[in-house]
């Protein structure tokens, strides 16, 4: 190898390692969220950290180190740029407020954004300057990764709150006696004043815990977890998670989401109905019913029995027939996950009542009693009075006369017409009564 060639190699290292040295001094980036979505009349905070290559000697060299917020355009010196924040300069253009909580010094330059309006919606650049002209840069490229990388943010602001994440969104099959966990988040893009998460319609053993957590992109969310025991008196519950968000406007905004609970379980209060009662006369037609709750409830297998019979006397959900005595009757309910048998019932025939079945004329009975024993009183005394009159007669002897013959003649006469009279009274009172 000649002289040339071996100095030339040796230019080329030297070269080399002081472009990549150079290249190594001026790498920086910027970490923050590619889009953020705030609610009108709130805030919304931009996390964002950055990285520059001996960040610890640029900050001994630098008497101090400055925030800028660009909108829409990332050149700083272009005359129609819009710097909406400085912190060098304590400049804030077209916002309430605007305060970088995070601590540059750190690589810290999280910013809140106050009271946004739609239109506050467009792209925003990060700019760093450390004076005096020890670094200055805006920071809308990756170049630690590559030139095509833009690392900017884009702020949207809405009305409405964004939809609430609720998980799992569809329980289909879930056990009695089983755990249930259901979790419900809601964003907060403005940490300082985030949503309140409340549940509706939640069973009674249910235990919620309700926290603000860190997304991967350093954005927040509210997240509220439940925990509870799945009953099957819960099955088919709607179960709503609803956020509230505070806002600078007349009303808080809500959004709101619901979750159907289907619970798996077996046969439960099982029962049986009778048509028409339980008190029957003999010939009466009845129909028993059996009712039950289940889940899933189209697979259900009713049978039915006597007391004092194994066999089973019928299947089906309802049975009819004549009653003919009394007996005891349940059904047995079954599905894929269990069975349960009904309380008994009995169906008690009634004795017939024979006054009922003499009709309208039953309340005359009495009143024709009456009549027949004033009848036969009646009699019974003009019997007796008649033989007294005889007996005194035959005591007095045949001195009595003609006179006397007479007299008892008209007596007994007068005897004969006042019985009749009597008889035709009670008759005729028996009859109007009737």
């Amino acid at each position: 190898m000649s002289v040339f060639q071996i100095m030339s190699f040796i230019i080329i290292i030297i070269s080399s390692v002081f472009l990549h040295t150079h290249s190594a001094d001026n790498l920086y980036s910027a970490v923050m969220p590619q889009t953020v979505t705030a609610l009108t009349g709130s805030c919304v905070q931009i996390p964002c950290t950055f990285t520059i290559s001996h960040f610890k000697d640029k900050c001994n060299k630098a008497k101090s180190i400055n925030g800028i917020w660009l909108k829409n355009k990332s050149k700083f010196a272009d005359t129609d740029s819009l710097i909406v924040f400085n912190s060098s300069e304590n400049i804030i253009r077209g916002f309430s407020d605007i305060e970088m909580t995070g601590d540059l010094s750190e690589r810290n330059c999280t910013t809140v954004f106050y009271n946004l309006m739609k239109n506050h919606s467009d792209l925003y650049y990060f700019r760093l300057e450390m004076e005096p002209d020890v670094f200055k840069a805006t920071f809308f490229l990756d170049q630690a990764k590559s030139t095509d990388s833009k690392k900017t943010v884009k702020i949207t602001v809405i009305d409405s709150p964004q939809p609430l994440i609720l998980k799992p969104t569809d329980l289909k099959e879930v056990m009695e006696n089983t755990t249930v966990n259901l979790n419900c988040s809601a964003e907060a893009p403005c940490p300082k004043h985030p949503p309140t998460i409340s549940w509706s319609n939640i069973p009674e053993s249910a235990h919620i815990t309700t926290q603000l957590q860190e997304k991967p992109d350093k954005t927040q969310s509210v997240f509220s977890h439940m925990t509870f025991k799945a009953s099957y008196m819960d099955h088919r519950r709607n179960i709503s998670c609803t956020a509230t968000y505070p806002r600078n406007t007349p009303d808080d905004s809500t959004v709101k989401t619901t979750v159907m609970l289907r619970v798996l379980f077996p046969p439960k209060e099982t029962r049986i109905t009778i048509n028409p009662s339980a008190s029957v006369s003999v010939g009466t037609n009845v129909t028993l019913t059996c009712r039950s709750k289940a889940s899933p409830s189209n697979d259900m297998n009713y049978t039915w029995y006597k007391r004092g019979q194994e066999m089973p006397i019928a299947r089906g959900k309802k049975i009819s027939f004549i009653v003919t005595n009394t007996v005891l009757y349940f059904c047995v309910v079954q599905n894929k996950y269990g069975s349960q048998s009904s309380a008994e019932i009995q169906l008690t025939v009634k004795v017939t009542d024979i006054s009922q079945d003499m009709g309208p004329d039953r309340h005359s009975m009495p009143m024709i009693a009456g009549c027949v024993g004033g009848i036969v009183a009646v009699l019974t005394l003009s019997a007796l009075g008649f033989c007294v009159r005889t007996r005194t007669k035959t005591h007095r002897g045949d001195n009595v006369g003609e006179k006397i013959s007479s007299n008892q003649a008209q007596d007994e006469t007068i005897d004969r017409n006042s019985t009749y009279a009597n008889v035709l009274t009670v008759t005729n009172q028996g009859q109007q009564d009737l």
